[in-house]
Parts: C-alpha cells; structure tokens; sequence
C-alpha cells in the first residue's frame, strides 16, 4: 500500500513556530515530526510515500531526501498554488494507481496499529474509512461526525451533537484509507478540501463512508499549545507512545 503524508500547509496556527519550519519539521524529541510518521509507516511496511510540499518545501527535501537513508523511497509533489487536502490527491493520481492508499494528515503523530486499520477498511469494502476519536477537551472547534451501528458515516456536522451510537461526539483523527475511486469526484487543479468538499459529495452519490473509532495515543499539534503538550507527553513517556519512540530508537 503507498501512502501520502499532507506536509504542504502554511501552518498559520502555530506561528511563529511556523515561520522557519513547516509544520512537519517541528522536532519532538530531538527528531522532527516527519521522523516519526516515516517510521510508523515503516513498521507496518509501506516504504513508498509520496509529501506534498508548499511552505518551506526545502526544508522537508533537505531532510529526507528521496528516503532512501529512511529506507523509504519518497515522492514529491509540490504545489504552487495550495490545492487544499483532497486537490492535494487529485494531483498524485497517476503515483497511487488502481491500488487503495493512505492518507495521513502532516501535524498528526499516533501509535494507531495501521494492519487492523488496513483490514477494517478491506472488511468493510467502502469507497473510504475515516479514522475517527471522542473529542477531546481541547477540540471545541471541531465538528462532530454521526455514524450508524455498522459504523457507516451518515453526515458531517460543524457543532457538536448526539450520533447516532449515543452521545460519542466523534472527531475526524486525519487518517484515511481511500479506493481510487474517489478521482471520479476530486476537480483536478483547484482547490479541494476533504471536509467541506469531498465528504459531503461522496455520501450525496451514495457511497459508503465507514468509520474506524480508534483508542489509542493520537494528538495533532495545530497550535503551540497542543505542540507543547505533545513534546512534554513524548519526553516524559507520559503517554503510551513511548513505546513506539523505543522502537524506532532501537532501530535507527
């Protein structure tokens, strides 16, 4: 299975932090963020991974290269003009092929086991599985996403509200698998947003959307609050992480 990582935002939230490194360079623990994404791809076996590339897109090149010190191949797609989460796809359809990809949003870090996501998403047979958590207390921005028994997304809201399972109040965590199928609704060069664009499109043509409630450590950090409270989770082995972070340490 090949993978994107979505590295390509201006990462305004999280200025000024943000104004000589793009977000997915932020280092924890010494490594950056990419370190870590790279490294939990690989523990599950995908070794081709494609980055779109915006701010700073010398950063993150200089960084990995073509991923073969990673032992990783890496493909760059950069963008000129941001094309948004979904555009961003669009644009590598050529690199994913007929095969079902990932998609992993560039300010998130996890310990998500990826083989039981991988064989929810082949089990269920939707056109995509959306990684979804119980929203936490620091996401009172976020909308809310409402599913039925068979895990099955019904519909995208902005505010928070009862689902359909009782009162979970599920957040979209940024991870996805997709079939190809979804180029069929992406427009090609402009942009075009997951949430607001793509979502709300497929389930308008009926097709399934299925959800995987993850339990297990996920955090983004999109603003400096959330950053450093992730840096002080992962430096302290605070949280179930730690153990990943081992892992990788023992293999690099």
């Amino acid at each position: 299975m090949k993978a994107i990582i979505l590295a390509a935002g201006l990462g305004t939230r999280l200025k000024p932090l943000t104004d000589e490194l793009p977000k997915a360079m932020l280092p924890l623990k010494d490594k950056p963020l990419l370190y870590y994404q790279i490294n939990w791809f690989k523990k599950y076996g995908i070794t081709d991974i494609a980055i779109n590339l915006h701010h700073l897109p010398e950063k993150i090149r200089s960084y990995l290269g073509d991923g073969s010190k990673f032992n990783v191949k890496i493909t760059y797609s950069y963008e000129k003009e941001l094309l948004g989460t979904a555009g961003a796809i669009k644009k590598l359809e050529k690199f994913f092929g007929n095969e079902p990809f990932l998609i992993f949003y560039g300010d998130n870090i996890t310990n998500l086991d990826l083989k039981q996501f991988i064989n929810f998403h082949k089990e269920k047979k939707g056109i995509m599985t959306i990684c979804l958590h119980k929203k936490q207390e620091d996401e009172q921005d976020f909308g809310v996403v409402t599913i039925n028994k068979n895990n099955q997304i019904l519909n995208f809201i902005e505010k928070s509200g009862s689902s359909k399972m009782g009162k979970l109040n599920l957040v979209n965590s940024g991870i996805y698998i997709a079939q190809p199928e979804i180029f069929n609704f992406i427009s090609k060069n402009k942009f075009f947003d997951f949430a607001y664009d793509l979502f709300p499109l497929l389930l308008q043509n009926k097709k399934n959307l299925f959800s995987y409630i993850i339990d297990c450590y996920w955090a983004e950090i999109g603003n400096p609050e959330k950053y450093e409270k992730v840096k002080e989770g992962i430096e302290s082995s605070k949280f179930s992480f730690h153990d990943l972070v081992a892992d990788i340490n023992n293999r690099s």
